[in-house]
């Protein structure tokens, strides 16, 4: 079981996805009220609850990783003596690293190409926000931007990326340390469900008398 996240870093990622959860509802009820209500359409609406979608989606990979609630199977990891185990899920998180390295590398380069060269490419439809227009100095020869730079949005690959190896840099430290078993979901949770549910069952049961 991990220590419970205690600084603003820990809880970045769960911070920034209530963020971009409570915009993604926002966004959509106005535009649903835009629509239904005043005969309009808030034309960005779809398009940055989207992105937001993606951010969010993206941060949770790294999220899970530190809660431990990727989903797995560990049928055959558990046959194992607790040192067995652990060295069996070290090398779960080397694999988990070098898988991550790998796509941290991809999207940055993927990304850098929006940041570098086509800079001055935009999204469809979200404006550029105003006090974002200093980008414009720095990316696109003083030029304003009419809509939002691609690169901005774009940048949730590599930052997701950067996160996923922290947390498994994080979980492989636990592991090691004996802080944590494994770097998917317990089985242990089901049996505290099922041994909860026969609880209450026991206490309906001697309640009716039964």
């Amino acid at each position: 079981m991990q220590p419970r996240s205690s600084t603003w870093f820990d809880k970045l990622e769960e911070n920034l996805i209530a963020l971009f959860l409570g915009l993604m509802t926002i966004i959509t009820f106005a535009n649903v009220v835009a629509r239904y209500v005043f005969n309009d359409n808030i034309l960005w609406a779809l398009e940055a609850t989207v992105y937001l979608f993606a951010w969010m989606v993206l941060l949770g990979a790294s999220y899970c990783v530190k809660i431990t609630a990727h989903l797995g199977v560990d049928t055959v990891v558990n046959l194992f003596a607790p040192p067995l185990r652990r060295t069996l899920t070290l090398l779960a998180v080397v694999a988990c690293l070098a898988f991550s390295v790998l796509i941290l590398i991809g999207g940055w380069n993927y990304w850098w190409k929006f940041a570098g060269t086509a800079s001055f490419m935009e999204v469809n439809d979200i404006p550029m926000p105003g006090f974002l227009q200093f980008l414009a100095d720095w990316r696109n020869e003083g030029e304003l931007y009419e809509k939002l730079p691609r690169f901005i949005p774009y940048f949730i690959l590599p930052l997701s990326m950067a996160l996923m190896v922290l947390r498994f840099l994080q979980a492989g430290w636990r592991v090691y340390t004996g802080q944590q078993d494994l770097i998917i979901v317990s089985h242990e949770a089901e049996d505290d469900v099922k041994a909860a549910a026969k609880t209450l069952e026991e206490t309906s049961a001697s309640r009716t008398g039964g």
